[in-house]
């Protein structure tokens, strides 16, 4: 049988092909998918799980000028096999090669860049408003699903889309099966025949006979909304202000066809509810979705995981030190939106479900919650990621750090993270949690001195932050009683002259290495937040040349602290900032990122250098 895959270069190759061939070109997408994946890494669940719903939206709309904008942006895949990206999908989330999100800079077809979620009604109706302004006939779609819908930023959207007559859809990709249970032939007829023209206009033409007999019109709504709950979900998204339809099988490919085709012709809101499968079509993703979502490269056959470095990883710490405390303490509770695998909190749900929390892709909500149980004697900790920290910013002042709540932020995920690239890089959190008053900021610069300052957070009566990068450290081993730090006090680590490295988190070990090298002092600093102040102004008193080390923007960052620290005293040194520069920093590996920032030892060796013969 001839490849029906290599002949589609473009959607509009794909809407070339006879109906009956799609079911084939279905099934080469995940063979292709699962190849791909497994060679590369990514996410593979919840594209496989979109093969057949990415086929009938680039066939029934009129791609790239109709919009669609993919929400959560790990399920689009498919998305960018059928638009001219299959041969770079061998370079995926690599330097220089296709991103694992949407991206506006690598497609026309990539409408809007989705790498954080919740996002994509609001965009979508952006776009339909601005359709609509401009007297364009263009569709705007929203495709939103694995979770997303939990995030409050997607409800919002929602009120104000259903107060507007602008031509949107919203698709609900149910993958999981959050709202109804798996629905059959009956519902795809029902889905279909409700999206049809027949049923809106008599909708329509019904309100208006039944208007001049109000109680009549009144009783006709209602019992519409009533038999409409027997049969779907719907009345949530009805009371929104949108016509909804569905639940149909998102991997029947005639209703899907048949159903967006209708709905492409309807005008205002519409919300086509989708019930697809995590892991289609690959028996081992089918099985453990989980384990299959984000994958590092594996074994097609066996579905053997390539394992990671056996040493602990930071994230790793994290969750046994969470466990730790909770059997000491039984007012700490552990809080995460919607990470609880990528965050290591996993055996802390299994030991104390009572005490673990899931708020959903809810940011917002997450520090809020944690802030009125600390209200009430609990000892909430937030396992975050630095990225999605950011969604909840005005919490961490308003709800938190005003009130002087003794809540724990966990934050994963600091400085680069490799292959998710810009929109999940850790880039700005110490210039933004520095400058809040009654913060403590935490900088860890090894696996053990992690678990030590999250035990000194957890003890203090101010919120506290703990931020670490993502994967292994240097490899110390845990051990030993925990001990609360003296807050803002550094350490200072190999004495030299001259040159004094004032290194915070990570940057610690390509600091010593540098230093070797050019035989100077450094100090692990730890503190970002409350600086020590006495040892950084010992260091600019014995020193020709301060440098601060920091993965973390330079604007704003721990070596402006320093530089503050300086200008407050009348101290006057040159002072030399290394860290991350002004520009978002693309995918790549972690430590090729770091050489390209300077910030590996040569690097930094190679700047200090410089600096001095100026």
């Amino acid at each position: 049988m001839d490849s029906l895959l290599n002949s589609i270069n473009t959607p509009e190759d794909l809407r070339a092909l006879k109906r009956d061939k799609l079911p084939q070109l279905a099934r080469e997408l995940r063979e292709f998918l699962v190849e791909s994946v497994s060679r590369t890494g990514g996410h593979l669940s919840s594209n496989l799980g979109t093969v057949e719903l990415t086929i009938a939206l680039h066939t029934i709309y009129n791609t790239p000028d109709d919009r669609l904008v993919w929400d959560v942006g790990h399920q689009t895949y498919v998305h960018k096999i059928l638009t001219g990206r299959r041969e770079g999908m061998s370079r995926l989330r690599m330097k220089d090669g296709i991103a694992g999100f949407p991206k506006r800079e690598e497609s026309p077809y990539d409408t809007f860049g989705t790498g954080h979620s919740s996002t994509s009604i609001s965009a979508a109706l952006g776009m339909a408003v601005a359709a609509q302004l401009s007297g364009s006939p263009r569709r705007a779609v929203a495709i939103i699903g694995d979770g997303a819908m939990t995030g409050g930023m997607a409800f919002e959207a929602l009120n104000n889309a259903g107060a507007m007559n602008a031509n949107l859809l919203v698709i609900l990709n149910d993958n999981d099966m959050s709202i109804s249970r798996p629905v059959g032939a009956l519902n795809n007829y029902l889905a279909k025949l409700m999206s049809g023209r027949f049923y809106a206009a008599m909708r329509r033409g019904s309100e208006k006979v039944l208007k001049g007999m109000p109680p009549v019109l009144e009783f006709a709504k209602r019992a519409e909304e009533h038999v409409k709950g027997m049969v779907i979900p719907g009345t949530m998204f009805e009371e929104f202000g949108f016509n909804y339809i569905g639940p149909i099988d998102g991997h029947d490919l005639n209703a899907l066809l048949d159903t967006l085709s209708n709905v492409r012709a309807l005008e205002g809101p519409q919300f086509l509810h989708v019930v697809t499968q995590k892991g289609k079509g690959y028996a081992l993703a089918e099985e453990d979705c989980l384990l299959y979502h984000g994958v590092s490269k594996f074994d097609r056959t066996s579905g053997i995981v390539q394992k990671p470095d056996a040493k602990p990883t930071y994230t790793q710490v994290f969750g046994q030190w969470l466990c730790d405390m909770a059997a000491q303490d039984a007012r700490v509770v552990g809080i995460t939106p919607a990470m609880c695998e990528g965050s290591g909190m996993s055996e802390f749900a299994q030991k104390y479900p009572e005490r673990y929390f899931d708020v959903g892709i809810a940011e917002q909500h997450a520090l809020t919650f944690a802030a009125g149980m600390a209200c009430d004697g609990y000892k909430p900790v937030v396992a975050i990621y630095s990225t999605f920290l950011q969604r909840a910013y005005d919490q961490l002042i308003h709800d938190i750090a005003i009130q002087k709540l003794p809540v724990v932020l966990a934050i994963d995920r600091g400085g680069l993270v490799g292959a998710d690239g810009a929109t999940h890089a850790g880039s700005f959190d110490l210039s933004f949690l520095r400058c809040i008053p009654n913060m403590i900021v935490m900088t860890p610069s090894d696996e053990n001195e992690c678990r030590q300052m999250l035990y000194t957070a957890i003890t203090q009566d101010t919120p506290a932050a703990v931020r670490y990068p993502r994967g292994s450290g240097s490899g110390v081993a845990v051990s030993g009683p925990m001990q609360a730090l003296p807050i803002g006090q550094a350490q200072v680590r190999r004495i030299g002259v001259r040159v004094a490295i004032l290194a915070f988190g990570s940057m610690l070990a390509p600091a010593m290495a540098a230093a070797e090298e050019l035989d100077a002092t450094v100090v692990n600093m730890r503190f970002v937040k409350p600086l020590d102040a006495g040892l950084v102004l010992r260091m600019a008193c014995e020193h020709e040349l301060l440098v601060t080390v920091e993965e973390n923007t330079v604007q704003g960052g721990a070596g402006s602290a320093v530089a503050e620290c300086l200008l407050a005293e009348g101290v006057a040194i040159p002072l030399l900032q290394l860290g991350l520069p002004d520009l978002f920093i693309e995918q790549g590996e972690h430590a090729q990122m770091l050489a390209e920032c300077g910030l590996d030892a040569a690097g930094l060796a190679a700047a200090i250098r410089s600096f001095l013969t100026v």
